[in-house]
């Protein structure tokens, strides 16, 4: 082989080293949050596809990233980048994670309030109410026929400009910004239930005021019916948009995750 043969060569294999090595940097970030992303980090969904979906993600990212990455000096200290990815990661994810246990505690108190608990229950990997597994799937259905891969991917990207590659994310910003996000799914799992703990709160008081007012009549069986059917009734008109709030707070928080906390 001639010299410039084996200059360009060299060099090819340069470039296909550096470009495996940005895209095992961005692999270990992506995963974590795939890995609990709402919709690919389901459990009943195979690791073949969670891991290709990964993959998949991570191509659609080099590009975007490599002017970013090409700058570190990723072999100065690999320990640090290699735990430090994957802690940011699986953080992150935990972030998107708990908007699904948002709607999974929405859907408990819905369905412990409208006796529903038991209906339909277990056809998910966690075991959970009715109205839990029933908002979960369409929470993430919505989500899916809505452009949230691309949104995610968008996020993914964006994390970079926060939490940059070969430095150890703040902990005391990291803690903070935990805590406001568990703050912030009970807040909106109890925003979603409202309406169910409500009806169920006058059902119970109505419920006391006829037993007391006629003591002979078994009001239990006679409000059961009720009771479930209504809960039903309410089930249909305010999933809609239980549904819409749960997006848009995703959304907002794909938009923004990090909020005033740097």
């Amino acid at each position: 082989m001639s010299p410039p043969l084996l200059d360009q060569l060299a060099e090819i294999l340069q470039k296909t080293q550096s470009f495996l090595l940005i895209g095992f940097v961005i692999l270990l970030r992506v995963g974590g949050i795939v890995a609990m992303a709402p919709g690919f980090g389901e459990t009943s969904l195979p690791a073949r596809i969670k891991t290709g979906v990964a993959l998949a993600i991570t191509l659609v990212m080099i590009p975007a990233l490599v002017p970013r990455l090409a700058i570190v000096d990723l072999g100065a200290s690999p320990p640090i980048w290699l735990i430090s990815e994957i802690a940011i990661g699986l953080f992150l994810g935990f972030g998107l994670r708990a908007f699904v246990f948002a709607l999974q505690i929405a859907g408990t108190m819905a369905a412990q309030s409208s006796s529903l608990a038991q209906l339909l229950g277990g056809m998910s990997g966690e075991p959970q109410p009715a109205i839990g597994n029933l908002l979960m799937i369409a929470g993430i259905a919505v989500l899916m026929s809505l452009g949230f891969h691309v949104r995610l991917i968008e996020f993914m990207i964006g994390t970079y400009d926060v939490l940059p590659v070969g430095e150890w994310p703040n902990p005391e910003a990291l803690r903070g910004w935990g805590v406001s996000g568990i703050a912030q799914a009970f807040s909106l799992a109890f925003t979603l239930a409202a309406p169910f703990a409500v009806t169920g709160l006058i059902y119970n008081v109505a419920l006391g005021a006829i037993n007391r007012a006629m003591p002979q009549l078994m009001v239990a069986f006679v409000g059961a019916p009720a009771l479930t059917g209504g809960g039903l009734i309410l089930l249909a008109l305010c999933a809609p948009t239980a549904i819409a709030i749960w997006r848009e707070a995703v959304m907002a928080f794909l938009a923004n995750p990090f909020g005033a906390v740097r």
